[in-house]
């Protein structure tokens, strides 16, 4: 027994949703790394410089993550009988991957600055303006990413929505060290750099946290949401050693269902099957549903009573 969710048409709005954020993200974020990097360099200040750079990593991130989205919604094939979702999983990782890397391009210019020294930055009033742009662009679109990568349970966009967000805190530690510098404490613009290093790497932890639950098959529902679903469809008397694993948005989810003893085969079929329609109708993030089919007699029973003491029910 077994049942898929087919309603592909509503997968493909999501990709292509996904699709057009991540372009039009990626445009923006190409024109403010542009901004901070040119005069970054023109008033040779290094938190500038750094924070022009993570921006342009916020860019390569969506190519990632574009790359990624396309392989992830191709469908099943005889390699891949579960899919490709787990590529946009993967993606996520990668973005990961650049936010350390992030980390220590800003981290190592910083030190590097601190040891060698070198021209005060020039702090002027197209510096603030620039800065203050750019943070208002990147906290609308962390915003937004975050809302609707949660909304549509997107691995990339939220991940990308955490490196953009890693930028917002950039700027701000890049305002302050031009506060800073334009007081007389010329060191302030690479210790910024330093402490934004940490948080960008904070950033990165976080993605590759969200990335490692869906690459270790972690639980994705709780079983007593499931059980509560399956206990209302007719004929289930019971259910237990229930399982889930995938994406927040591609949930596979297989149990054991208890029936009565005494039913026929065909009977016990139609209600296995009631029951996985029920979850995948009751969970919209559930796509496959496998239902092993037992009789509720003695022996069963204290099955379903061992894994409730143990905890593994709830």
């Amino acid at each position: 027994m077994g049942y898929t969710r087919t309603d592909n048409e509503i997968g493909s709005e999501r990709v292509r949703r996904i699709r057009r954020i991540l372009v039009a993200i990626l445009v923006l974020n190409l024109l403010v790394a542009f901004a901070k990097l040119a005069w970054g360099l023109f008033s040779n200040s290094v938190a500038m410089q750094a924070d022009g750079f993570h921006s342009l990593f916020d860019g390569t991130s969506n190519i990632v993550g574009l790359v990624g989205l396309y392989i992830a919604s191709r469908p099943a094939d005889r390699d891949h009988p579960y899919g490709h979702g787990k590529y946009e999983t993967y993606a996520s990782a990668a973005i990961g991957a650049m936010l350390m890397l992030a980390a220590y391009n800003v981290g190592s210019s910083a030190i590097r600055r601190l040891i060698e020294g070198g021209s005060a930055a020039e702090v002027t009033g197209m510096s603030f303006a620039i800065m203050l742009g750019t943070l208002a662009v990147n906290l609308m679109v962390t915003l937004y990413e975050r809302r609707v990568g949660v909304k549509l349970r997107s691995e990339i966009l939220i991940a990308d929505a955490s490196h953009t967000a890693s930028d917002v805190w950039v700027s701000i530690g890049v305002i302050a060290g031009l506060v800073a510098v334009k007081l007389g404490f010329p060191i302030a613009d690479p210790l910024i750099a330093l402490a934004v290093a940490g948080a960008i790497t904070h950033s990165a932890w976080r993605v590759f946290g969200q990335a490692s639950a869906t690459l270790s098959d972690s639980a994705r529902i709780p079983p007593s949401d499931i059980c509560d679903i399956v206990l209302t469809v007719p004929g289930v008397l019971g259910c237990h050693h229930i399982r889930t694993r995938g994406s927040s948005s591609e949930v596979y989810v297989d149990m054991h269902v208890q029936v009565h003893p005494a039913l026929s085969v065909d009977s016990g079929h139609e209600i296995s099957e009631n029951a996985e329609r029920a979850v995948c109708a009751g969970l919209s993030n559930v796509v496959d549903v496998i239902v092993h089919l037992e009789p509720l007699d003695e022996y069963q029973s204290e099955k379903t009573a061992e894994e409730t003491d143990a905890g593994l029910a709830d």
